[in-house]
């Protein structure tokens, strides 16, 4: 039989489209701990020039209190992810080097008068569909168990959130912000996880570094290639998805040196939504999470759908499950909630669906309360993917949660 592959990549913070998710989440947050009820909308643009960086806030925001200064939270979110020079592809802190321009607006008044209303009435944000999705992939592996989640996006984020940390801990003092991560899994003929059969690395890093090397780009290279595979690859994978051996490419083109970021290539809010959820594993409906408060339902549907579909899984009724769900702007109810088991379950897949919508409450205002989403808890989620991650003490990925009460209520028949 031929090899069955599947691949799924992620993307570090410093990531130009990344930066901006960050960017706009940060807004999210200000503002929701001016008002929890904040009605938020913000998209980011960046972009770095020779001369000069540019970020472009665009986007609605209505709330009860003092409008928060986005430009200031523009620039700490992009020293924070690291670029505070314009040499490595933008200097954020520094306004001689970096533009901020702000066009944000208040809501519109015929959103607002479907969706502002109180408690469990609250209209859904908008229309559209959401997916949320499970699988058991990832509880084989030490490190990974609980998350229930396609083992080649777990791996990539993982890899991409490495990244960050061996920069910010001076691990590898000459990587930069930017890089993405790409890791494929070889499967056998019935579908059972057989190794990492490859990784693939892009880091930015310091224009000196060859220097090290006597001007040597492929000395340098293979530096950069060693390093990786010791501190970041072989760091983050379970070594025994690589013992039988695997394919490792590291910076593709051959260098990927400073400039970066910005400079290299645009950034934009939500352009990376793959990255985000599944890793192309599971379905999306194609609404963006970052900028958005909760209730706009791309962002807070996606996430219930994938607190109860991990349930599904965790609670025994099938391997894999995707649940979509659907709404009509201005209203409460979804318009469908539909289960797909993909052959996984012994139980119809009316039956599960069934009990998933009678554990759980869909309406956007009940799935702001279950979850308590109206806290300033997004800025975590911009970079490293928002499903799979490991709650924190501070309330961050609450839709993470295993809540044993709807376990229990799943696996009751009646």
């Amino acid at each position: 039989m031929s090899e069955v592959l599947f691949s799924s990549e992620s993307v570090t913070s410093g990531h130009p489209d990344k930066l901006c998710d960050a960017i706009s989440d940060a807004i999210v947050d200000a503002c929701l701990a001016i008002d929890n009820n904040a009605r938020v909308a913000v998209e980011t643009c960046v972009k770095g020039k020779e001369d000069i960086g540019l970020i472009v806030l665009a986007g609605e925001v209505s709330l009860n209190g003092d409008v928060p200064d986005y430009e200031a939270i523009a620039r700490k979110a992009g020293a924070n992810i690291g670029y505070t020079s314009h040499a490595i592809g933008m200097d954020a802190t520094n306004p001689k080097f970096c533009e901020v321009q702000v066009h944000i607006t208040t809501q519109s008044a015929n959103i607002a008068q479907g969706v502002n209303k109180d408690g469990l009435d609250q209209g859904a944000g908008d229309q559209g569909m959401m997916f949320g999705y499970a699988c058991e992939e990832t509880e084989a592996y030490e490190g990974l168990k609980g998350r229930y989640f396609p083992l080649a996006a777990a791996l990539s984020q993982r890899l991409s959130r490495r990244l960050t940390a061996v920069r910010e801990q001076g691990i590898l003092p000459w990587a930069r912000p930017d890089g993405k991560s790409q890791v494929t899994v070889q499967y056998d003929d019935e579908g059972e996880i057989e190794k990492v059969h490859t990784v693939v690395i892009a880091i930015q890093h310091d224009d000196e570094l060859k220097n090290q090397f006597g001007g040597s780009e492929a000395d340098e290279l293979a530096y950069v290639e060693q390093q990786v595979r010791e501190h970041v690859v072989e760091h983050s994978i379970p070594s025994e998805l690589l013992a039988e051996g695997y394919k490792l490419v590291v910076n593709g083109t051959g260098r990927f040196a400073d400039p970066g970021g910005p400079y290299a290539d645009a950034g934009l809010t939500g352009r990376k939504i793959i990255v985000d959820t599944y890793g192309g594993m599971g379905r999306h409906g194609g609404g963006a999470f970052s900028g958005k408060d909760p209730s706009k339902v791309d962002r807070s549907a996606a996430y219930a759908s994938r607190w109860a579909a991990k349930h599904v899984v965790a609670a025994g009724l099938a391997s894999r499950c995707e649940i979509q769900l659907a709404y009509v702007i201005g209203v409460a109810e979804p318009v469908s909630v539909r289960v797909e088991t993909f052959g996984t379950s012994s139980l119809s897949e009316y039956e599960v669906a069934a009990r998933v919508k009678k554990v759980f409450d869909f309406r956007p205002g009940a799935i702001a309360r279950d979850l308590s989403l109206q806290a300033p808890i997004y800025s975590i989620t911009a970079a490293g993917g928002h499903f799979g991650r490991e709650p924190t003490g501070a309330g961050e990925f609450p839709w993470e949660v295993i809540d044993e009460s709807r376990i229990q209520a799943l696996q009751q028949s009646e």
